[in-house]
C-alpha cells in the first residue's frame, strides 16, 4: 500500500465492516468486530480493559476474557496495518482508544449530516440494522440507541417535508414508517396530519384511533397531550392545520410532475388498475425481540414450504415470531407483505370467518372487484397468489378448517399460520411448535425492557423468570409492570410472584393478562377436555400418564388418552417424552384457580367436580397403591406381604407386562407418587409405604423413603386405632436410616418400633435393624442377641424370605466373632432358602456375605467368585447401592491376593456407585480400600488422599474403622 492514498471507511450503520477503497478488509473475526465496533462507538474516548470486557461479555465473561481482548486488538491492528490504518487503534495508560479521521466513520458522518439538516443524506448512510452482525452484551442496547437516532432523523425529515407543504409526496413514505413503528407517536401524528391535508379526514381519524388502541393494548397508556390536540383538530377540521394556498399550489405542481414521470416508467404488465400494488401490512416488529434464533433460522433459511404453521400455548410468542420472520423475508416477496388476525383466540370476539378474511386479504393486494361467495373469493385468492410472490401472516387460526379456504394452490408465495392448536390436517405444511424461552433468552428479553435495574439484580431476575415459567407474555407483563413502577426493585417483584395463589393476578395489566389468555384457550375446549384439564390441576405430580389420568378422571384409559392428546393439540399440555403429559406451571395455577372457582364453598380436598372427600385424588392415590403393589411384586416377589384392611381398587388397574415395564413405571412415577402423598388426601398412605419400601430401599431412594415412611407414621399416630399401627413405619424408618449410615437414628426408631408393636414380622424388622447397628459398631454380643430374637420371630411368623435375610446377617456376626464354621452353616442355609423361594435379591446378599466370610478365612480366590456373582445379580436388578458393596468385596479380595492394581479398579467402580446412591458406608469402605491399594503400589500421596476421605466418612458414621484408618495414616491425618 506504500506510495498511494487509500480511502478508509468504517461502517456501523449496518454490518460492521472496514472498507479500503470500497473493498471489504478481510481477516476480522466476529468477536474482533465486536471489540472494534465498541471502540468506534466511543471514538476519541479511552476505554479501560474492564469496561471493554464488560461490554463484550456482560455477566458471562470467560476466564480468558482479558487475553481474548488482547488477541482481538492484535488481530485488528494486523488487519488495519495491511491498509495503512493501524494507527487509529491507540494504547493509552487507561486502556484503548479509536481515533478515526474525519470522513472515515459513518456514525460520525450521520451525526454531522443531521446537524446540518441534510436528513435524507444522513439516512442514506444506513444499510439495514446497525451493528447487524455483532453478538455482544452491549450490542442490543447500542443498536436500540442508534435506531432511535435514525427514527428521530426520520421524524425531523418528515416534519420538514410537511412544513414545506409536501404532504402528498411523503404520504406513502410516512405510512411505511408508521407500519414499521406503529407506537412512535410523533410519526403517527405526522401521518395523521399528512392524511388530513390530503383531504382524507376519515383515514386520518382511523389512523389516530388505531394508534390509541394499540398503545393501550401494548403499554396500557394513553397518547400524549400534543397527539390528543392534533386528533381533536382533525376532528373539527381546525384552520390551523391547513397550509397556505401558495404552498399548496407548489405542492400540487410537484405532485403532477412526479406522477407523469412515474407513469412513463411503469411496466406494461402493470397497466391494469390494482394489478400489482405492493403493500406492506405487517405489524410493528418489536425492537426487544429476544432469542428464537433456531426457530427464525428454520423459518428464514430452511427448506421452502408454501405453508408453515407456528403453534404453541397462549403467550408463547407465536405472532411475534411470525411477524419477525415475515419482516426478515420481506425482500424475497416483493409483491406484498400481508397480515390478518383471524381472531380465533381473541377474548370477546368470534373467529373471523374465512370469507371475511379472504376479502380483507384481497383488498390488501389492491383488488376492489371482489366476489361475494366464499368459494369464488378463495379461487380468486389462489389465482392471485399463483402469479405473485407474497408473504402473508394468518394469525390466530382456530383449526385446520378455519384456514383451509385461505391456502394457496401452486404458488411461490409463503403463508405463515399461527394457532394455539396443532394444525395437523394441513397436508404438506411445515409445522413449527414454539416452546418457552431458554433461560438466557428470557434474561435478554427481561433486561431489554427493564434496563439497568435488571442488570443490578441478576439472581432476582432468575427468580422472576422462574415464576413466569419462561413464558414470553408473562415475562413482558412482569417487566412492563416493573418498568412503570420506578420504586420497585426486581427482588420486590420476585417476592410478589412467589405467592402461587396470587401469581396469575400479578401477571396482568389493565389491557392484558396471562389468565385472560389462558381463559380463551380453556373456553374453546370441549366439556370433557375442560374437566380433564381441571383435574390435572389437582394432581400434585409433575407429569401424568394415561392410566393415572384415567383413574383421576374415572374414565377408561383409551378415553383418558384421547383427552390428553386433545389437550396436547390445544397446547394446554406439554409433552417432554412419549406417553407422558405435563402442565406448564402457570397453566397448572390456572387449572387450580378454576377448581377453586367451581368448588362449592371453596377450600381444598374436594373433587374438581365439586364432590366431597377428595374423590379425584383418592382415585389417583389408590391407583398408585395397587399399581405399585403389582410392579414391586414382579420385581421383589417375597417383599410385598398381603395386609389386612387393604383399600379396594376403585378403577381398573392395567396389568404390568414384566420386570422391565415394572421398573420403568416405578422410576417414572416415583416423584409423582411422593408428591401425591405429601400434598394429596390422607388415605392408604401406610399401605403405599409398605408396598414401595422394597423398591425404594433396593434402588437407594432413601430420601423418598424417609418422606413416605415419615408421613405414614404421622398418619398412623393421628388416626390411632383406625389406621395401620405405627410399628411398621417406625421399623421402615429405622432400616432406612441404617442404610444411610445414620446409626443413632436407626437405633432410636428401632426401639420405638419394638415398644409400639406386637406383630412378629414388624418386631423382627426392628430387631434386624438393631442387630445391624450393633454389627457396624462391632458390638457382636449385642448384635447376636437381637438377630437370634429376630430369627425366632420370623420362624413364628412363617416368613421364609425374612428368615433367610436374618440368617445371612447372623452369619456375618459370627464371622466377626471368629466362629467361621458356624457362620458358614448359617450362610449356606440362608442361600438355600433364598434359592428355593426364587429370591434373587436374597441370593445376592448371601453370596456377598459369603465372599466376606471366605476372605476372612484366607480363601480370597473363592471370595472373589462369590462377590462377582453377587455383583452380577445386583446389577441385573438395577441395585447400584448393593452392587457397590460387592465391588468393594472384590477389591478387598484382590488386595488380599496381592493385586493392588485390580483392587484400585474395583474400589473406584464401587466409589462411583456408592456416591450416586449416597451410600456413605460403602463410600468410606471404597476410600479405605483405595488408600491401602495405592500404598501397595507405592503411591503414598494418593494413599493419604483416600485415607483422609475414608477417615472423614468413618468419623461421621461413628464406627470403629475410624481408629483403624487413623492408625493407617499415622501422624499424617491432619
Amino acid at each position: 500500500m506504500e506510495g498511494r492514498y487509500v480511502q478508509i471507511r468504517f461502517t456501523l450503520l449496518g454490518p460492521v465492516q472496514v472498507l479500503a477503497d470500497g473493498d471489504v478488509v478481510g481477516g476480522i473475526a466476529p468477536r474482533h468486530r465486536a471489540v472494534l465496533a465498541y471502540l468506534l462507538l466511543n471514538a476519541g474516548r479511552v476505554i479501560s480493559m474492564e469496561k471493554l470486557i464488560d461490554a463484550v461479555w456482560g455477566h458471562d465473561r470467560p476466564d480468558t476474557a482479558r487475553s481474548q481482548v488482547h488477541a482481538a486488538i492484535t488481530a485488528l491492528r494486523r488487519a488495519l496495518r495491511g491498509v495503512g490504518a493501524d494507527h487509529i487503534l491507540g494504547t493509552r495508560p487507561g486502556g484503548y482508544v479509536a481515533l478515526p479521521a474525519p470522513g472515515w466513520l459513518d456514525v460520525q458522518d450521520f451525526t454531522e449530516l443531521v446537524a446540518a439538516g441534510r436528513f435524507r443524506d444522513a439516512l442514506g448512510l444506513w444499510n439495514g440494522d446497525a451493528l447487524a452482525d455483532v453478538q455482544a452484551a452491549y450490542a442490543q442496547g447500542a443498536r436500540a440507541l442508534l435506531d432511535d437516532r435514525r427514527l428521530t432523523a426520520v421524524e425531523r425529515l418528515m416534519q420538514a417535508e410537511l412544513d414545506a407543504g409536501r404532504h402528498s409526496r411523503v404520504l406513502d413514505e410516512l405510512a411505511g414508517h408508521v407500519a414499521a413503528q406503529p407506537l412512535r407517536e410523533r410519526l403517527v401524528g405526522q401521518l395523521v396530519l399528512a392524511l388530513h391535508r390530503s383531504g382524507r379526514q376519515a383515514d386520518a381519524l382511523a389512523a389516530a384511533r388505531s394508534y390509541r388502541t394499540a398503545l393501550a393494548e401494548e403499554q396500557g397508556l394513553d397518547p400524549g397531550r400534543a397527539f390528543a390536540e392534533l386528533e381533536q383538530a382533525v376532528l373539527t377540521d381546525a384552520p390551523a392545520l391547513r397550509i397556505t394556498a401558495e404552498v399548496a399550489a407548489e405542492d400540487q405542481n410537484r405532485d403532477q410532475e412526479q406522477n407523469r414521470d412515474q407513469d412513463q416508467e411503469q411496466d406494461q404488465d402493470q397497466g391494469k388498475a390494482g394489478d400489482r400494488i405492493r403493500s406492506n401490512f405487517l405489524p410493528y416488529d418489536i425492537p426487544d425481540f429476544a432469542g428464537r434464533t433456531a426457530e427464525l433460522d428454520r423459518l428464514v433459511s430452511g427448506r421452502r414450504n408454501a405453508i408453515v404453521t407456528i403453534d404453541g400455548m397462549a403467550g408463547i410468542g407465536k405472532t411475534t415470531l411470525a411477524v419477525r420472520a415475515a419482516h426478515r423475508l420481506a425482500d424475497r416477496f416483493p409483491d406484498g407483505q400481508l397480515f390478518i388476525d383471524l381472531r380465533a383466540h381473541t377474548a370477546g370476539q368470534d373467529p373471523l370467518p374465512a370469507s371475511a378474511a379472504l376479502e380483507a386479504l384481497l383488498r390488501q393486494l389492491g383488488l376492489t372487484d371482489i366476489p361475494t361467495a366464499e368459494s369464488e373469493r378463495s379461487a380468486l385468492w389462489r389465482a392471485e397468489l399463483a402469479r405473485r410472490r407474497v408473504i402473508a401472516v394468518l394469525d390466530n387460526a382456530a383449526d385446520d378448517e378455519h384456514v383451509r379456504p385461505l391456502l394457496p394452490g401452486v404458488s411461490d408465495s409463503l403463508l405463515l399460520i399461527t394457532s394455539r392448536r396443532r394444525l395437523t390436517g394441513l397436508d404438506g405444511a411445515h409445522a413449527l411448535s414454539v416452546e418457552v424461552l431458554p433461560s438466557r433468552d428470557a434474561v435478554a428479553l427481561f433486561e431489554s425492557i427493564v434496563g439497568e435495574r435488571a442488570a443490578d439484580e441478576p439472581e432476582a431476575v432468575h427468580e422472576v423468570l422462574e415464576a413466569c415459567g419462561y413464558l414470553p407474555l408473562a415475562i413482558r407483563i412482569s417487566a412492563a409492570r416493573l418498568q412503570h413502577r420506578p420504586r420497585w426493585t426486581v427482588s420486590y417483584l420476585a417476592g410478589r410472584l412467589h405467592d402461587e395463589r396470587r401469581r396469575l393476578a400479578e401477571l396482568a395489566t389493565s389491557e392484558r393478562s396471562v389468565a385472560a389468555a389462558f381463559t380463551v384457550s380453556y373456553e374453546q375446549l370441549g366439556t370433557a377436555e375442560q374437566r380433564m384439564f381441571r383435574l390435572l390441576g389437582l394432581a400434585p405430580g409433575q407429569d401424568i400418564e394415561p392410566h393415572a389420568a384415567a383413574a383421576l378422571a374415572d374414565v377408561p384409559v383409551f378415553e383418558a388418552e384421547g383427552l390428553l392428546e386433545g389437550l396436547l393439540d390445544a397446547h394446554m399440555l406439554l409433552q417432554r417424552e412419549p406417553g407422558r403429559y405435563t402442565l406448564h406451571d402457570l397453566l397448572r395455577e390456572h387449572a387450580r384457580s378454576l377448581n377453586e372457582a367451581e368448588r362449592p364453598g371453596g377450600g381444598p380436598g374436594g373433587d374438581a367436580d365439586g364432590g366431597p372427600g377428595g374423590g379425584a385424588l383418592m382415585r389417583l392415590l389408590l391407583h398408585y397403591l395397587h399399581r405399585s403393589r403389582s410392579a414391586v411384586r414382579l420385581l421383589f416377589p417375597h417383599s410385598v406381604p398381603d395386609r389386612p384392611n387393604m383399600p379396594p381398587q376403585i378403577t381398573p388397574v392395567e396389568p404390568i407386562g414384566g420386570a422391565a415395564e415394572a421398573i420403568g413405571w416405578l422410576d417414572a412415577e416415583r416423584a409423582n407418587i411422593i408428591a401425591t402423598v405429601v400434598h394429596g388426601p390422607e388415605v392408604c398412605i401406610s399401605h403405599l409405604a409398605v408396598a414401595l419400601s422394597p423398591y425404594l430401599d433396593r434402588r437407594a431412594h432413601h430420601d423418598d423413603a424417609l418422606t413416605l415412611h415419615g408421613i405414614a407414621l404421622q398418619r398412623s399416630r393421628a388416626l390411632g386405632e383406625h389406621a395401620m399401627p405405627p410399628g411398621r413405619a417406625l421399623a421402615d424408618l429405622s432400616w432406612t436410616h441404617w442404610r444411610r449410615g445414620d446409626y443413632e437414628q436407626a437405633e432410636d426408631f428401632a426401639r420405638q418400633a419394638l415398644a409400639a408393636c406386637e406383630d412378629p414380622h414388624e418386631r423382627s424388622l426392628a430387631l434386624n435393624a438393631l442387630g445391624n447397628v450393633a454389627w457396624r459398631r462391632r458390638e457382636s454380643a449385642e448384635a447376636e442377641k437381637h438377630l437370634k430374637e429376630a430369627l425366632d420371630l420370623t420362624r413364628i411368623a412363617g416368613d421364609r424370605a425374612r428368615e433367610g435375610f436374618v440368617l445371612a446377617d447372623l452369619g456375618m456376626i459370627l464371622v466377626q466373632t471368629g466362629r467361621h464354621e458356624e457362620a458358614r452353616r448359617h450362610l449356606d442355609l440362608a442361600l438355600a432358602l433364598h434359592r428355593k423361594e426364587g429370591d434373587r435379591l436374597g441370593e445376592a446378599r448371601v453370596l456377598n456375605h459369603l465372599g466376606s466370610a471366605l476372605r476372612n478365612q484366607g480363601r480370597a480366590e473363592e471370595a472373589m467368585a462369590r462377590h462377582r456373582r453377587a455383583g452380577e445379580l445386583y446389577r441385573a436388578m438395577g441395585n447400584g447401592s448393593d452392587e457397590a458393596s460387592a465391588l468393594n468385596g472384590l477389591g478387598e479380595a484382590a488386595l488380599a491376593l496381592g493385586d493392588p492394581a485390580r483392587a484400585i479398579d474395583e474400589h473406584t467402580a464401587a466409589l462411583a456407585l456408592a456416591g450416586a446412591a449416597r451410600n456413605r458406608p460403602e463410600q468410606a469402605r471404597a476410600h479405605d480400600g483405595l488408600a491401602r491399594a495405592h500404598l501397595g503400589l507405592g503411591q503414598d500421596d494418593r494413599a493419604r488422599e483416600h485415607g483422609r476421605s475414608a477417615l472423614g466418612l468413618y468419623e461421621e458414621l461413628g464406627v470403629p474403622e475410624t481408629d483403624e484408618v487413623r492408625a493407617f495414616l499415622g501422624g499424617d491425618q491432619a
